[in-house]
């Protein structure tokens, strides 16, 4: 009775330790910003990447894994004046990582047309502008053309690109991302087009 007893309690504690690292795998929802804060997140979807990223930061920065639009991300810093955050940004993409501001929310329908249009068949090329209009202008400069306003999966995003073309859509995602853009290639029948230009 004493051995299974010991058994039964080896297992229990088994079970609890694999629970515990399940857990520890999945990092929480990053806290959003609140009123007059600039978060700067870097995508680091694994442990090497993140721990690359502290070796590469100041020693007294505090990091935070946590995930946002379901990726794993680290929070290197809060602050309250966005050029602050934009030279952490520029600081840790010369490192060739992708990072990227985010500010408290605002309304980002409020200019929105008043009949959004489904785009239609082919490849939408998207942009996350993290309720930053000034992300608009840069993606328009980048790309030498005019950028719209979609929604997709009930969020706003940039629209880069529409076409037929898988190659050329694929060649502009990799663009934008190599320039550090947060940008996802998806079937354009699931955007909705809410205004050709972004920029009013």
């Amino acid at each position: 009775m004493p051995l299974l007893g010991l058994i039964v309690l080896s297992a229990v504690r088994w079970v609890m330790s694999m629970n515990v690292a399940v857990a520890q795998s999945t990092p929480p929802d990053c806290q959003p910003p609140r009123t007059g804060e600039y978060l700067v997140l870097v995508r680091s979807p694994t442990p090497e990447a993140q721990e690359k990223l502290r070796r590469a930061l100041p020693p007294n920065t505090n990091t935070i894994v946590c995930r946002y639009l379901n990726e794993t991300v680290t929070r290197t810093g809060t602050f309250t004046q966005l050029d602050n955050a934009n030279s952490q940004v520029q600081s840790i993409r010369s490192l060739g990582v992708a990072a990227f501001v985010v500010r408290p929310a605002t309304n980002p329908q409020a200019s929105t047309v008043a009949d959004p249009q489904p785009l239609g068949a082919g490849y939408a090329v998207l942009v996350e502008y993290f309720n930053r209009p000034e992300t608009a202008a840069q993606v328009q400069q980048f790309l030498g053309t005019d950028v719209g306003l979609t929604l997709y999966v009930q969020r706003p995003y940039l629209l880069a690109l529409h076409t037929s073309d898988q190659n050329k859509a694929t060649e502009t995602l990799k663009r934008l991302s190599d320039q550090g853009f947060y940008a996802l290639l998806v079937n354009s029948r699931q955007v909705t087009l809410v205004r050709p230009k972004a920029s009013p």
